[in-house]
């Protein structure tokens, strides 16, 4: 969680780096097109990690077919994580700071996460009907 006066594609690096001390590193990065651009692309080529970032449109240069392609195949990994925004967006007011602080925001938010993950791990091993 970061505040909302800073873009989140300026912490791409921060949200990557700890893997690559790990014995199970980062080998591809997959994030929606506001991640595009040169730092972020310039961090991934320069720690050996595959670009999964999607392509934005620009005025001078439209998109290709290829990297229209490319967007559409990047989306089905992304489309895993960015369920559990929409859901929360949809049904819990997940888009919309409940507390004050931004410590209290963060613990908010990770219990939610907990909550969701935990009712759709049951939903996929069938253990309680939901």
């Amino acid at each position: 969680m970061t505040p909302s006066s800073f873009h989140d594609s300026q912490y791409l690096p921060y949200a990557v780096i700890n893997s690559l001390h790990t014995k199970d590193k980062v080998k591809i990065v997959y994030a929606d097109k506001g991640y595009a651009g040169a730092p972020n692309r310039g961090f991934l080529a320069l720690n050996k990690i595959r670009d999964g970032i999607m392509r934005k449109d620009n005025i001078n240069a439209k998109l290709t077919d290829l990297e229209i392609e490319r967007n559409k195949s990047i989306s089905k990994y992304r489309y895993i994580v960015e369920q559990y925004f929409g859901i929360s967006h949809l049904h819990n007011k997940g888009n919309i700071a409940r507390f004050p602080k931004m410590i209290t925001n963060i613990f908010d938010i990770m219990y939610r996460q907990f909550a969701f993950n935990l009712r759709k791990g049951a939903k996929l091993l069938e253990v309680i009907p939901v």
